[in-house]
């Protein structure tokens, strides 16, 4: 039952669905289109909000704001909550009510009271839940099959962020899919899949080995496919990123969610930073240790440089991208070409840096196609971009020979890629011209 127009609420938009439509029963041949949010505007307080409107309006609105930003709702209308009908496909919510957006009477803008956006940001570290009630992913795992269709809050860290993976419907419709592995003190690796380009375009913002996450209400099922139990984050999810931080500002000091975010961070520590990169592999054993499990690992060789065109035009050595999805754009463009870019009707935003292609070699086979991006190309070229492209091509091409066919120390991170031949890919992290005393002592080992 529709009860009054509200003035305005403001909160932080805490989850967000993706725009969906439907047929539309009053207008036969036309659809109605929606899309679902929730805000928070104190520690125990959230409501959602649904906006209603045709095919223009709700999907300029929903591209207006993100999950992460503080957001004033104008005049919505408010609504008695109907716990088991509009809480079956959104977030459990303590209100009694919804708000709804309509084009004809209301307006979502993003806050401009700097004050109240600092004051609403911390609240993206609070659960929704209470962070005591949670499943480890041991118990997930060891309970099996019996949990399969459950809901359940999940505490745990992002060890890795797969590449989304586009495609099409039977009917014809776009989608995506992003897998994420999370790991705690009882599981190495476990699967948290995404579906919506909401949730997709907040999990690929983190830093795998430096995230923690509370899961509020991940849909859990087994994956017969792999013989596994795993998460979705769907339409009720809330996820809270790294939670506990700034939480003693608040009034739940009670709560030992920080010590929790410690424990699981622990368990972090075992992240792989350049200097802890120690493992040292012949290009043949990075290979086969790709080849016998899909997950990412972290690796040291002392290998050559055998392709490195850096006397290939400009434009193939230096990129420029959409700085939200990273796809190459023009950059007389207004906007990202990307049809699946999250900021696609945004005003364009560019990052420009070297994208080189290299092969590294020795004396077990080549590793064909690894990537050597910026910052890591400039640190290992010493040059900046500015100063590459002011060199002519001979210069260029000198600049090439002093890392071409030259023993290098190089630390990769490797994983499986179905979009290279050989079905691995190796993305340099730190490259440097190798000390000879250093190669002789590892490759004698790796010999021996």
């Amino acid at each position: 039952m529709y009860l009054l127009f509200l003035q305005r609420v403001v909160g932080v938009v805490i989850g967000k669905t993706d725009v969906r439509s439907f047929p539309d029963r009053k207008n036969i041949g036309f659809d109605r289109f929606t899309f679902s949010f929730t805000v928070k505007d104190s520690p125990d307080y959230f409501i959602n909000v649904s906006a209603w409107g045709n095919d223009g309006f709700i999907n300029v609105l929903s591209g207006s704001f993100n999950i992460g930003e503080c957001v004033v709702v104008e005049n919505p209308l408010v609504a008695s909550k109907d716990p088991e009908k509009d809480e079956k496909y959104c977030p459990t919510t303590p209100s009694l009510y919804r708000l709804l957006v309509s084009e004809a009477h209301s307006r979502v803008l993003l806050c401009a009271d700097m004050d109240t956006a600092d004051r609403l940001l911390p609240l993206l570290h609070l659960p929704v839940k209470d962070p005591r009630d949670f499943y480890s992913l041991g118990d997930i795992v060891a309970n099996g099959q019996s949990l399969d269709g459950s809901v359940l809050n999940i505490l745990a860290a992002v060890r890795s962020i797969a590449e989304p993976k586009q495609f099409t419907t039977s009917d014809g419709r776009r989608g995506q899919r992003l897998e994420v592995k999370l790991f705690d003190d009882s599981v190495t690796s476990f699967s948290l899949v995404c579906w919506d380009r909401e949730a997709i375009q907040l999990i690929q913002t983190l830093v795998p080995k430096e995230t923690v996450l509370f899961i509020a209400d991940a849909k859990i099922s087994f994956d017969s496919f792999r013989n596994c139990m795993a998460a979705t984050v769907n339409s009720k999810t809330i996820v809270t990123v790294n939670p506990g931080k700034n939480i003693f500002d608040m009034k739940m000091k009670d709560v030992h969610t920080s010590s929790l975010r410690s424990n699981v961070l622990h368990c972090v520590s075992r992240r792989s930073p350049v200097d802890s990169i120690t493992d040292v592999y012949t290009v043949n054993h990075l290979k086969l240790r790709a080849q016998e499990s899909p997950e990412v690992f972290f690796g040291l060789t002392y290998s050559f440089i055998s392709k490195l065109d850096l006397d290939s035009s400009i434009s193939r050595v230096i990129k420029t991208k959409c700085a939200r999805c990273k796809y190459q754009v023009n950059e007389e463009l207004q906007s990202c070409t990307n049809p699946s870019c999250p900021g696609r009707d945004q005003p364009l935003s560019l990052t420009t840096g070297f994208d080189l292609t290299v092969d590294v070699t020795d004396h077990t086979g080549t590793l064909q196609a690894c990537s050597l991006r910026s910052p890591v190309a400039e640190k290992t070229l010493g040059c900046t971009i500015e100063e590459f492209t002011g060199l002519t091509d001979e210069q260029r091409t000198a600049f090439k020979w002093k890392f071409l066919l030259e023993r290098c120390k190089i630390h990769m991170k490797v994983l499986p890629s179905t979009k290279v031949r050989s079905g691995v890919r190796g993305m340099i992290l730190a490259c440097s011209l190798a000390d000879p005393g250093e190669v002789k002592q590892h490759m004698s080992a790796l010999l021996q």
